[in-house]
């Protein structure tokens, strides 16, 4: 199958789907909300929001979250206040078209306390490198003079498959390279890896329905984070260089997750 598209590559998706796992489209089917939520409550966008947040290294566990936000029951500001923003960003994307001016809505919602608001659903205009804990640059991201340019690329792109109909495992293909795409080109000074993540599963939402919310992914990617980063790392160091045939391992995460989910 062919798409028009500029930046994103179909060249994995044969080889992909010689490895996707088999059932996936059952496995998505046999998805349903938790019992605990309510009109009010969503667990799984409290299990999105805490572990992506927590890929992110902030220190929140899932736990305490539910019940300070089901509940009510009160902790210490610092301790919500991220999380929370970034479950109101997945509510937001629950009810609204994966459009550009939709997702620069979401990057201000989650990142109210993580960017001062004049960069809040702004590109960034400086250069960016993703460090190490020791300092070490792992990767050089997109230049600032080209982001705006490979944004409209990857929307455009976003925009056509949105409008192609395909089969489940093609919809999973997809969404994990836009993910990966997204997180390269690294737009904002800070939430690239929580709105990389929620865009995903966005796409698959709006591709296959509102089960797409119910995929614990993220928490997927927060207990396999080595492997998570590992398999980003794998294109290579700077963007002009990246090569995406070296995507399959990464690719093939959320599928496997889905599996996992349903089977355990």
């Amino acid at each position: 199958m062919t798409y028009s598209l500029s930046l994103i590559k179909n060249d994995l998706l044969p080889a992909y789907m010689e490895q996707v796992p088999q059932g996936l489209q059952a496995a998505f089917e046999a998805l349903q909300d938790a019992d605990i939520s309510t009109d009010t409550f969503s667990f799984y966008t409290s299990v999105s929001s805490v572990f992506s947040s927590k890929i992110e290294g902030e220190d929140i566990e899932l736990d305490s979250y539910v019940k300070h936000k089901k509940f009510g029951i009160e902790f210490l500001p610092d301790y919500t206040k991220k999380i929370d923003d970034l479950y109101d960003t997945y509510t937001f994307a629950k009810t609204n078209e994966l459009t550009p001016g939709n997702i620069a809505e979401a990057h201000k919602l989650l990142s109210r306390h993580l960017v001062v608001k004049s960069g809040q659903g702004k590109f960034r205009t400086h250069n960016m490198y993703v460090s190490t804990p020791d300092g070490r640059i792992e990767y050089v991201a997109a230049s600032p003079f080209e982001v705006e340019s490979e944004m409209k690329k990857l929307y455009d792109d976003i925009a056509v498959l949105l409008k192609t109909d395909m089969n489940v495992e093609t919809v999973f293909f997809y969404a994990s390279l836009i993910h990966l795409v997204f997180v390269k080109i690294h737009p904002w000074n800070d939430g690239n890896g929580r709105s990389a993540r929620l865009i995903e599963k966005w796409f698959l939402s709006q591709k296959l329905g509102e089960k797409a919310w119910f995929v614990q992914s993220e928490k997927m990617y927060y207990q396999q984070h080595q492997t998570y980063y590992k398999n980003i790392r794998l294109l290579g160091l700077e963007y002009p260089e990246l090569d995406y045939t070296k995507g399959l391992p990464f690719l093939l995460m959320l599928p496997n997750a889905l599996i996992h989910e349903i089977t355990s």
